[in-house]
């Protein structure tokens, strides 16, 4: 079975469009798992998600499993603006992380009313079931298993395993803050769930200077993400969630800069850039 992963949005925080990050993009994350058969697995509803909408739409699919990592604005800003929630022959399966103060569907249901959008969740034709992770996931020889990771409000990183690959998507995540050096995965946010990942798709938003002053953010250095993929023994490390002022040069400056920490004993690391598909063996 063919496994491929597209991205359609890695910008941080913001939408950014506009000549200086025509390269590597300005949509917020969107991810998409994609088989053969033709069923949808979507990480994250960032504005990626609405170029992703009328693809699925396009290509004929009618069952999605949309998976968010947490519902902060640029992870779920692009839902309303979903094509397949339009649409009354596809089924969504929304699965996100879990909350004390009230259940998945009434705090999306939120930004479907007014004064936030002109239209009630109830206008909603396609048929939406909503399920709390982590809890095991498989479907068509892929499995997804999700975990808790430092950010601010609830948040999860997922592990995708497709019997002869494994990605961890770890968008929004500051494992420096309960330290990453000396430490035994089991200790490290995250390490568990991104041991030995074949592609490690994290947070890389500022450069060294620039996280000193937003330490608690919830958002990584390029060096601490460097580390951490070299903690977990991460063969591929692809950089995300672009931080909004950083243009495309600026981008390319930090990808320099991960490749001089991460030495010439691994795969260097890759900016994420909308557009780009990785073939999962």
């Amino acid at each position: 079975m063919s496994v491929r992963l597209k991205i359609w949005g890695c910008r941080g925080s913001a939408p950014t469009p506009g000549p200086d990050t025509v390269e590597y993009g300005g949509n917020t994350s969107c991810v998409e798992i994609r088989t053969d058969n033709n069923v949808a697995i979507v990480l994250d509803a960032g504005s990626g998600i609405r170029a992703l909408g009328a693809e699925l739409l396009a290509r004929g699919t009618r069952r999605v499993h949309l998976f968010l990592t947490h519902l902060h604005l640029d992870h779920l800003e692009g839902l309303r603006f979903f094509a397949p929630l339009w649409d009354d022959r596809v089924s969504v399966d929304l699965w996100g992380p879990p909350s004390p103060v009230a259940n998945l569907r009434d705090r999306i249901l939120r930004s479907f009313s007014p004064p936030l959008f002109p239209l009630d969740f109830r206008d909603i034709p396609a048929r939406i079931s909503f399920h709390d992770l982590p809890q095991p996931w498989s479907a068509d020889g892929i499995s997804l298993t999700a975990d808790f990771v430092l950010h601010p409000g609830p948040t999860l990183g997922f592990r995708i395993d497709t019997g002869h690959s494994t990605v961890v998507y770890l968008p929004d995540h500051e494992p420096a803050l309960a330290g990453i050096a000396g430490k035994t995965t089991d200790w490290i946010s995250g390490g568990t769930l991104c041991r030995g990942a074949d592609v490690l798709l994290h947070d890389a938003q500022y450069f060294e200077d620039e996280y000193g002053e937003r330490v608690g953010w919830g958002h990584s250095s390029v060096d601490a993400a460097v580390s951490f993929a070299r903690a977990v023994d991460a063969r591929r490390l692809v950089l995300f969630h672009h931080e909004p002022n950083h243009s495309d040069r600026t981008l390319e400056a930090l990808e320099d800069r991960a490749r001089e920490l991460t030495g010439g004993d691994v795969a260097p690391p890759l900016l994420a850039r909308e557009g780009m598909t990785l073939e999962l063996e």
